[in-house]
């Protein structure tokens, strides 16, 4: 089994949607330039208030909900489950999953990497250093620009992550998509390639997506109430 999560699976959490049409990059442009490549490359002010957002980032000091533990619950009951997910959070790890099993499109918010030497440590110590005084922390290893270990837009998603994600869809029996509009490409077309493939689609999200007429079944319930009985019904067969 393939599951494709998205910012819905995580609002349980207490974690927004950034993304979704009401989401906080497409009410405040200026925020979404603090995630944007260029403008945080070669603005140092621009970097500065990222920093200062990632300081009181929602997504580093939430916990994992019920959604994320009845996914981990499937994999430990011994269902082969993959997990590929558009979020930075780590909430899937926290919650139990294995991190061979979690294929991150997006990266983590929970690192950082250099620009220049692409040395990658924890986020939590560059926030250290931030909370200490220092507004824009270079890389201690070259002086280089670092930034937080996701892709911000203007940047690629890594081929082999992606490459990978294409296999689990194309290999999967049962796909289920869940917390994600399917409008955010590249990810969103691992639905139609896991159907195409054969796979069973399930989609559980509380609008609709473009990808609901290829579905064997659409769920609009509440995520953190329909998923656990979801993979419940679908481990029992």
């Amino acid at each position: 089994m393939a599951l494709l999560s998205g910012a819905g699976i995580s609002t349980d959490s207490g974690i927004p949607d950034y993304r979704g049409p009401n989401g906080v990059w497409r009410k405040d442009p200026e925020a979404e330039k603090l995630v944007t490549y260029d403008h945080y490359m070669n603005d140092p002010e621009i970097r500065r208030r990222s920093w200062r957002m990632r300081l009181e980032s929602p997504a580093l000091r939430a916990g994992p909900n019920a959604a994320h533990e009845a996914v981990t619950r499937l994999e430990r009951s011994g269902v082969p489950v993959r997990v590929i997910t558009q979020n930075v959070d780590g909430l899937h790890q926290m919650a139990g999953m294995p991190e061979r099993k979690v294929l991150e499109l997006h990266g983590t918010a929970r690192a950082v990497v250099c620009t220049g030497c692409h040395a990658r440590s924890e986020m939590e110590r560059a926030l250290e250093r931030v909370r200490a005084g220092v507004a824009d922390p270079e890389c201690l290893r070259c002086g280089g620009i670092l930034k937080s270990a996701t892709v911000m837009f203007g940047e690629a998603l890594d081929p082999q992550v992606l490459g990978e994600a294409l296999a689990v869809a194309k290999a999967c029996e049962v796909f289920v998509a869940v917390g994600t509009s399917l409008q955010v490409q590249p990810a969103a077309s691992l639905a139609g390639i896991a159907a195409e493939h054969g796979a069973r689609l399930v989609i559980v999200n509380a609008e609709p997506t473009p990808y609901d007429p290829l579905a064997d079944r659409v769920v609009r319930e509440p995520i953190g109430r329909a998923l656990p009985a979801l993979l419940e019904e679908l481990a029992a067969g």
